[in-house]
């Protein structure tokens, strides 16, 4: 995994208003197919969970905070992941469809958990702005 490369990719399509798609197809196919399927669904989830009026403001998802998620076939599955909301971090299980090539999410669903405590955070290497 070329952790350096995911970093990068996150800024760049959480932090920059939206990416030239060019841009973002580049720095997706130069990460590892596995970090790349991880990452379409990450993008299509925040873009799923945003229209959820509880997460509107959310600004953040991770696939593997408290365990890793599973790749099979054009699938990904997240049973451990997290999303944030300015000041809160909810735990988040997820489905995704992807493109073979893993370039593109078809279709995300989630099931929101509860609020993960302010004090677990560090244990889970979370973070606020």
């Amino acid at each position: 995994m070329h952790s350096k490369l995911a970093i990068a990719l996150v800024a760049l399509c959480c932090f920059i208003s939206p990416a030239p798609a060019a841009s973002l197809e580049e720095a997706l196919r130069k990460i590892a197919p596995e970090e790349r399927a991880n990452q379409a669904c990450i993008l299509k989830g925040l873009q799923t969970v945003q229209r959820d009026q509880r997460l509107h403001g959310a600004n953040r998802m991770l696939a593997q905070v408290f365990t890793p998620p599973a790749l099979d076939s054009t699938s990904v599955t997240a049973r451990g992941g997290a999303v944030r909301l300015p000041g809160h971090w909810y735990a988040l299980s997820f489905s995704c469809k992807l493109t073979p090539d893993y370039m593109k999410a078809l279709s995300f669903s989630y099931e929101l958990g509860k609020e993960i405590p302010r004090r677990d955070w560090p244990r889970y290497y979370l973070w606020d702005p």
